[in-house]
């Protein structure tokens, strides 16, 4: 945790109250100087309900701000609701880069609040309304911007509705924030956050002075998860959950893939089909989709008209506009595709990439997986769909691939946590059966003969109960599993879900059921092989706390040897 953060407490990291951090001096906001303003907001009026249903926070008044290059006008105050998670977190840093006064709260402390702390936001453990209050109590924020995952009776959304503070749910947020800028969306119920990052890193490498808010860490980035340029590019990792990107605009809408997942939202693959047939429907007139073709749910997208048309020649058309569809893919049936997928000497993957049947150029990743190829070619259709110039279009894939050989990946993403004695310990966020799968494919590809453990927390009670037959099958590629209990999340036990179920149904390699993750070590650490000539690698996947435990393996197996 960052120095700002220190609590008032001889442990740094246990706070002393559940209400709120200290710093060493035992002021109660953790303040570090904020970067010269760049937009500010301006009152210009308005209300406007969100739609019942898809939102927790019922009442946002939109259109209260107008963002604008005031400079020299008095700095506004935004706070944050939920401003630890990924989607948030990123909002908050966007904000505090272009020079707004930011707070925030959330009931835990999370990776994401170290940098926004060093960066010069207060923030709280712990929901109040003294949060909202500065020192004097003589102001309060100007706006306040909610988590989708706070619910409606949140002591601090409550008092906010109460006193007139202008509340934004995070899709309104998104949709105000972005409005004015060429915004390109990045969508899909897998790899969007990859994906997103990868396009952000070529574009600023190859010189674009870009926005880009990402939903995961990006070692790359000096913001963390987050690249706050001065446009007109907006790269957008666009989220399907709660419905956040309804309402975007993109001029470039990427869908990595369609597949059912969040099962607490959506009951069932035609509906999560249908919210992202209305977010592409959004696309500006004249606009772009980039979809990937080897996907059946996002050709679904299309109408069947359009399925299987010359590449090319696509065009999709609603009541009042009609924009381009470009697709790409490992099939030679896309317009943009990859053959002679190799692995290489970085641990990743080469292959040879074709744009319609011809092939333009080799491409080297150091990502391991066909599943980052895919979004390789993503960020190449998107890239060459921005630059539209044709007579150019070697240079620009040159330029492309030159950067993307060097891009190295976001955090929890077969993210390498340390080796020791042949041991290597690999930390991904996979929570969903295709997830795993791909992740598992991809060690399996850069791993061909050693041993691979895959230690799995499965989240939330709805995805395993709704999704255990897909899971049942996903860890082929492993040579043994261990099946944590599930990480509720935002749910309790409805469905009777256990992880136990999911061990004592795994097909193919062993598997065991151990509920605790502090057992977890003590057992890997028992059974990891002493000799540095038998190579092991485990992979710890999930999306709650499990990151916690292969940092833990390595300390105990470091002390061991």
């Amino acid at each position: 945790m960052a120095s700002c953060a220190l609590l008032a407490t001889n442990n740094p990291c246990l706070p002393a109250s559940p209400r709120l951090i200290r710093d060493k001096c035992g002021r109660r906001l953790c303040l570090c100087a904020p970067s010269r303003s760049r937009r500010r907001l301006a009152h210009s009026g308005g209300l406007c309900s969100t739609p019942k249903g898809q939102n927790n926070v019922e009442l946002v008044r939109e259109d209260v701000f107008e963002l604008d290059d005031g400079e020299k006008r008095k700095k506004e105050w935004l706070h944050f609701v939920g401003i630890g998670g990924s989607g948030l977190s990123a909002l908050a840093m966007l904000a505090l880069k272009q020079g707004f006064e930011v707070s925030g709260s959330d009931i835990m402390w999370s990776s994401f609040l170290d940098k926004l702390c060093t960066a010069g936001a207060r923030l709280y453990i712990g929901h109040s309304v003294s949060n909202m209050e500065n020192r004097n109590g003589s102001r309060l924020p100007n706006a306040i911007i909610v988590s989708s995952a706070v619910p409606s009776d949140n002591e601090e959304v409550a008092y906010a509705n109460s006193v007139g503070i202008p509340i934004y749910k995070r899709d309104v947020w998104l949709r105000k924030i972005t409005e004015h800028y060429n915004l390109i969306a990045i969508s899909g119920t897998h790899g969007k956050s990859t994906t997103a990052a990868m396009l952000s890193y070529v574009l600023n490498a190859m010189g674009d002075n870009l926005i880009a808010v990402v939903g995961a860490n990006v070692p790359q980035f000096a913001g963390g998860n987050i690249i706050a340029g001065d446009g007109p590019n907006f790269v957008l990792e666009a989220d399907e959950y709660d419905c956040c990107f309804i309402g975007l605009a993109p001029q470039i809408a990427v869908v990595t893939n369609v597949e059912w997942d969040h099962v607490d939202i959506f009951p069932n693959e035609e509906a999560v089909k249908k919210i992202f047939r209305e977010f592409v429907h959004q696309i500006k007139d004249g606009g772009h989709l980039i979809l990937c073709g080897d996907s059946a749910g996002a050709c679904d997208l299309l109408g069947e008209d359009q399925q299987g048309t010359s590449p090319g020649r696509k065009r999709l058309a609603n009541s009042n506009h009609e924009y381009h569809v470009t697709t790409y893919g490992i099939s030679s049936k896309n317009d943009w595709h990859a053959s002679s997928i190799t692995s290489n000497l970085q641990g990743g993957l080469d292959y040879v990439l074709h744009h319609k049947g011809c092939p333009v150029s080799n491409i080297s990743l150091m990502l391991p997986g066909d599943h980052n190829v895919l979004n390789s070619l993503a960020v190449i259709a998107t890239i060459t769909t921005l630059v539209d110039n044709k007579r150019h279009l070697h240079d620009t894939i040159n330029a492309i691939s030159h950067h993307m050989t060097k891009f190295q990946g976001v955090s929890r993403r077969f993210e390498l946590i340390g080796k020791i004695n042949g041991c290597h310990i690999y930390d991904d966020y996979a929570h969903h059966p295709a997830e795993v799968r791909a992740v598992l494919h991809a060690a399996r590809q850069k791993f061909p003969s050693q041993a691979l453990w895959v230690v799995f927390q499965p989240h939330t009670y709805s995805r395993l109960a709704a999704l255990m037959k897909d899971f049942t099958t996903a860890f082929t590629d492993a040579d043994y599993v261990i099946v944590t209990e599930i990480y509720a999340a935002r749910e309790i036990n409805i469905w009777n879900s256990d992880g136990r179920d999911l061990a004592n149904s795994i097909i193919g390699p062993s598997s065991e059921y151990i509920s605790r993750l502090e057992d977890v070590v003590d057992v890997l650490a028992a059974k990891v092989p002493s000799s540095r000539n038998q190579e092991t690698i485990i992979l710890t996947l999930g999306a709650g706390d499990i990151t916690t435990l292969g940092p833990k393996l390595l300390g105990r197996l470091q002390h061991s040897s």
